[in-house]
């Protein structure tokens, strides 16, 4: 398993090591000694899957009182999967990074994105449908459950939106800035 740094600490892509031949191939996406080995988590409380269409944005969601930390991966079709940091006291608060997520990177590699607690995580559907995958450190708490908006001037992501039109939940569209957001401390 290989893990990569990215431009947000904390942040991490990871890819796991594929074994393959003329039949096609093999790979452990999750291993508990493998993952605490590397410093990630070695147990999840709960596995989530959505299916999405061409346009789709879910986000930027997190949780407070029990925030979870996030494995994703794209099943099948093409994302642009964000992570914000809003830890207060982190020096990067506020920062994001955006990565593309297919089933398989352009060199062939699977690859997974881990975002740890204290972020914020959405993504946007680019292909004409998409299967994603996240693994999560703890179960859904409703009570807990926040938005910022996808579009919060603030912070100036970077969507790739060219011809398309986010298509948001009612609750995603009713987010609230960063300055305005109850964060966790």
């Amino acid at each position: 398993m290989q893990i990569l740094e990215t431009s947000l600490p904390g942040v991490q892509l990871v890819r796991p090591k594929l074994f393959g031949d003329d039949r096609g191939w093999f790979t452990e996406t999750f291993n508990s000694e493998r993952f605490e080995q590397s410093g990630l988590p070695a147990s999840f409380a709960q596995d989530n899957q959505s299916f999405s269409v061409r346009g789709v944005l879910r986000g930027l969601h997190y949780q407070l009182g029990q925030p979870q930390g996030k494995l994703v991966r794209v099943l099948s079709g093409h994302i642009w999967d964000v992570a914000v940091d809003i830890r207060k006291s982190s020096p990067h608060f506020g920062k994001w990074a955006g990565f593309h997520l297919k089933p398989r990177t352009e060199d062939n590699q699977l690859e997974m994105l881990w975002i740890p607690e204290g972020f914020a995580h959405g993504f946007l559907v680019l292909s004409e449908t998409a299967e994603v995958l996240y693994k999560t450190t703890r179960g859904y708490y409703p009570a807990g459950e926040r938005s910022i908006l996808w579009n919060d001037p603030t912070l100036k992501i970077d969507w790739p939106v060219e011809g398309l039109t986010p298509s948001v939940s009612s609750k995603d569209a009713v987010g609230k800035l960063l300055t305005e957001a109850d964060l966790p401390e």
